[in-house]
């Protein structure tokens, strides 16, 4: 059951501040900004730790698929730790696991997941993942 894991499921974390932006007339994180998170995460790992250029880099990734799990509302103001896995590392493509958690909670408010497929740019046809980004995923296998 995703809701039931905790921070030790994941490899690496990020802390991400919830913007008074992100928060819809509910008050609380729209959904939508989730994916946003998401994103925030996996390409900050890539560009930290795989030296990703994502504006020159003759290879990109796509996200092909994308879901998420609400357990918990996260609110403004607070700082979301998100955090990230690798559940599956193919030739061309990688399928990442996140889990959102509230500061000081054991449990993630949200859970869900992104693939990437490696394409070269403007072609749009997959190509093996880059063997800089490939190393720092090998890291974060589950």
């Amino acid at each position: 059951d995703p809701k039931t894991q905790t921070r030790a499921d994941y490899r690496h974390s990020l802390k991400i501040p919830v913007r008074l932006a992100d928060v819809d007339i509910y008050q609380h994180v729209n959904n939508v900004v989730y994916y946003s998170y998401f994103d925030t995460l996996v390409n900050d790992y890539m560009i930290r730790f795989g030296g990703l250029d994502m504006v020159n880099d003759r290879v990109i990734g796509l996200v092909v698929e994308t879901a998420c799990r609400f357990h918990q509302s996260l609110e403004f103001p607070s700082t979301v730790d998100a955090c990230l896995r690798v559940a599956k590392l193919g030739t061309s493509s990688v399928r990442h696991e996140i889990g959102l958690f509230r500061e000081g909670e054991i449990h993630p408010a949200a859970t869900g997941h992104f693939v990437h497929v490696f394409v070269e740019r403007g072609v749009q046809k997959p190509v093996p993942i880059p063997a800089n980004i490939r190393t720092c995923l090998e890291k974060l296998l589950s």
